[in-house]
């Protein structure tokens, strides 16, 4: 098995499609090389093939845009066809995918709700590709702690450290579905702190927006604010927020002068895809999800899969040997 560099800027053959030891070198630094309880179900197999493709559209696509992307859904039949180990089960990946996606709207997620210092005002990020706002929040990995994940995914959302305004105990919490989802009220963040992402292609923009513009009418997990703003997963926060903000004191007053518009605080340049420029917009002063949910629903009939071990170090030992 042969191992690229970690990038290449070689012009591509066959409509853009990878080369086949960029391919090899994906399967073994993010499938084959990792510890044997990652590869115990396919479940964890897939977040591993996610990996690869968030690495292969942030960095191969990036480095090389003659480089053709894809979807995870194309981006895993691709891996699946051209790895030696993945190969067998190339007649279920259907099955596997759909199974993979019921089981990641199980995976509990935690983020953080960011109130200026008047709680008039939160943080919202808008995703990379569409055009929803939400707080920032994120799955949690494997034996994460709650407030952990919420400390790591902000970080990575936004740029912005909450760990020491964190207080564990301050928080508001739903249930959609078979998710749970616990937002930690982050309070008396100065509006001229500086926001940026620190992941690639996950974030498009930050913006403060007032609470009074998010008002939606139902508190429906897709819902729009009173301005048209499209939010997911804010609305059925709100009423516990406002609840909470009527018993806390903010530690400046509200500011009869303040926009009514959302205020951007960093956007991305251009979000098209294979393209990742960043500009930060400073209109003011001036970033392994947890396998434990139940065992229930769809992908019992994946649930007890195992990797042909011997296969995956025969694959690694030849990949070495060459």
């Amino acid at each position: 098995m042969s191992v690229l560099p970690r990038s290449s800027s070689a012009p591509l053959k066959n409509g853009g499609l990878p080369p086949q030891e960029l391919l090899d070198d994906l399967c073994s630094r993010f499938v084959l090389n990792v510890p044997q309880e990652d590869q115990q179900s396919f479940e964890r197999i897939l977040f591993l093939v996610e990996y690869a493709h968030w690495f292969y559209e942030d960095n191969s696509v990036e480095n090389n845009p003659s480089l053709k992307s894809f979807t995870l859904k194309e981006f895993t039949s691709l891996l699946f066809n051209s790895c030696d180990v993945l190969r067998p089960y190339v007649a279920h990946i259907d099955d596997i995918f759909k199974d993979f996606t019921s089981y990641k709207v199980r995976v509990p997620v935690t983020g953080a709700i960011i109130l200026d210092e008047t709680y008039e005002r939160c943080i919202l990020v808008k995703g990379w590709k569409g055009t929803s706002w939400s707080f920032p929040r994120g799955k949690k990995n494997k034996d994460e702690e709650d407030h952990a994940c919420a400390i790591r995914e902000v970080q990575e959302e936004t740029g912005f450290d909450v760990s020491k305004l964190l207080n564990k105990d301050e928080y508001i919490e739903k249930i959609f579905g078979q998710q749970r989802v616990r937002l930690y009220i982050i309070a008396g963040v100065r509006d001229d702190t500086a926001f940026a992402p620190q992941t690639k292609k996950e974030i498009s923009e930050i913006a403060w927006h007032r609470l009074d513009e998010l008002q939606p009418a139902s508190d429906d997990v897709i819902s729009h604010g009173v301005s048209g703003l499209k939010l997911y997963m804010v609305a059925p926060f709100l009423a516990s927020l406002r609840k909470w903000i009527s018993v806390h004191k903010p530690p400046v007053a509200p500011k009869p002068d303040m926009p009514l518009k959302g205020i951007c605080v960093w956007k991305a340049k251009n979000n098209s895809i294979g393209s990742n420029t960043m500009i930060l917009e400073s209109q003011l002063t001036k970033p392994t999800p947890d396998s434990q949910p139940p065992d229930t629903g769809p992908g019992r009939s994946f649930r007890n899969f195992r990797f042909d071990t011997a296969a995956i170090l025969q694959a690694m030992e030849a990949g070495f040997s060459n």
